[in-house]
């Protein structure tokens, strides 16, 4: 039993390699992160043309300029109907009055579970990475919530998540990264405040449980203030969790862009999101990863199928089983996973939480990758992206493959109702005939 997926959002970009660098310094929620997006130059049309899509009543949309201490940034606000209006929602999340509204009121915050923002998302006009991207920012925030209140994730009913102005910032966030079309994102830290809040259940400590959870369970590095006051959203950090790839910023880099998001809060510090698109010359095509293996002998398959889920939703490169006989002729199975050093102690957690081993042994590695991309291509069959590779060559050049991504190649399957062979094989040679051209 394997599992393969190189993940889709990394990609060279011409001969330089680009990066989203979210400079988290006063925290970061999910309008702000909207707001730096837009003001990098997300496709304002695209993410209008997305919300309106989404099966839900009650909501606009305002994106204005202010100003935060002097300086001019972005402000993605979403307004809701009658008594909602011009509310700091994160707050009535925090202070539990969404559920007065709702006793008072009968409308505005819905308590919704992981079903029904599934159906909001699968229902909603969206590409396929803005919707893989929402979903599993939903599903972080959905565990975070899951194990601070003692229940599955299915049974968790969103507070903050259910509300019509949280699903908003979150499809909006996943249809702008998406937009700008860059999928290496850096995150450092996330710099939190201090303090305590009041919630629905009392009096919480900052970090609040569902920032705590999200930040161990993904290994988000958080650098502790001494503002008072929540910098870090369930939702900020649920963003952060699914858009980081990296965690360390390259030595040198240009700044080719820069966006500010503006926050609702005032603080004793200037409350904004900095989003920077940087670029840097091509890495050596050699970079160092980690492989985590362990013996397991009294696991069934569908223990097995769930461990593999976690990991590769946690950030794993690869992860694979393979069948052995252990001592006295116990049949068992090796576990493999490759990742990198920074995703070592999540992916350890991991196996120490889903299976019976008692230890597990890791080795560094050097690894050599090809250059690739992803491309999106119109075919006869419909649109489908395929990753294009560069074999190295005496002259720099190389030659040029072509591997049609699985998700595209299975949904014009469905759609044609035509082989997979066949299918993939035309995917590929519309793409070497694209190169042919010039096109690609």
């Amino acid at each position: 039993m394997e599992y393969s997926r190189e993940r889709e959002d990394r990609k060279v970009c011409g001969q330089q390699m680009k990066q989203l660098y979210l400079e988290c310094s006063s925290g970061i929620s999910g309008d702000m992160t909207v707001a730096a997006l837009l003001d990098l130059g997300a496709d304002q049309e695209a993410l209008k043309k997305a919300l309106d899509s989404l099966p839900v009543d009650g909501f606009e949309t305002r994106i204005t300029r202010v100003k935060k201490s002097g300086l001019d940034a972005c402000d993605f606000d979403v307004v809701l109907e009658g008594e909602y209006e011009n509310h700091d929602h994160d707050m009535e999340y925090l202070f539990g009055e969404h559920e007065h509204h709702e006793h008072a009121h009968g409308h505005g915050h819905v308590h919704r579970g992981m079903r029904e923002i599934r159906e909001i998302i699968e229902k909603a006009n969206l590409t396929p990475r803005a919707r893989e991207m929402a979903l599993r920012i939903f599903t972080i925030l959905g565990e975070a919530e899951a194990k601070a209140h003692g229940a599955s994730l299915e049974e968790v009913h969103f507070h903050e998540v259910g509300a019509v102005d949280s699903i908003v910032d979150i499809v909006a966030a996943a249809v702008c990264l998406d937009s700008l079309g860059i999928c290496e994102v850096v995150i450092p830290s996330l710099t939190e405040g201090s303090g305590t809040v009041r919630c629905q259940h009392g009096i919480l400590p900052i970090p609040v449980p569902a920032v705590a959870n999200i930040a161990a369970a993904h290994g988000l590095r958080l650098a502790m203030s001494s503002v008072k006051g929540e910098l870090v959203t369930p939702t900020g950090a649920a963003i952060a969790a699914a858009f980081r790839t990296s965690d360390r910023l390259p030595e040198t880099f240009s700044i080719k862009a820069v966006g500010l998001g503006a926050g609702k809060r005032e603080y004793e510090r200037p409350s904004f999101l900095r989003a920077m698109i940087i670029e840097t010359e091509p890495e050596e095509e050699r970079d160092e990863i980690y492989k985590l293996e362990s013996n397991i002998d009294d696991a069934t398959g569908e223990d097995l199928g769930y461990v593999l889920d976690r990991l590769m939703e946690a950030g794993a490169r690869d992860v694979n089983f393979i069948p052995l006989f252990m001592k006295k002729n116990r049949p068992a199975y090796q576990l493999n996973v490759i990742c990198t050093p920074e995703q070592v102690d999540c992916m350890e957690r991991i196996l120490f939480e889903e299976t019976t081993t008692i230890g597990v042994r890791k080795m560094r590695m050097e690894r050599r990758i090809l250059k690739r991309r992803i491309k999106t291509l119109t075919t006869p069959l419909g649109e489908a992206q395929v990753k294009v590779c560069s074999l190295p060559g005496d002259d720099g050049e190389g030659s040029l493959r072509f591997y049609p991504e699985y998700d595209s190649v299975v949904r014009l399957c469905r759609d044609s109702g035509r082989p997979y062979r066949e299918v993939y094989a035309l995917v590929e040679q519309e793409a070497a005939r694209r190169h042919g051209l010039g096109e690609l």
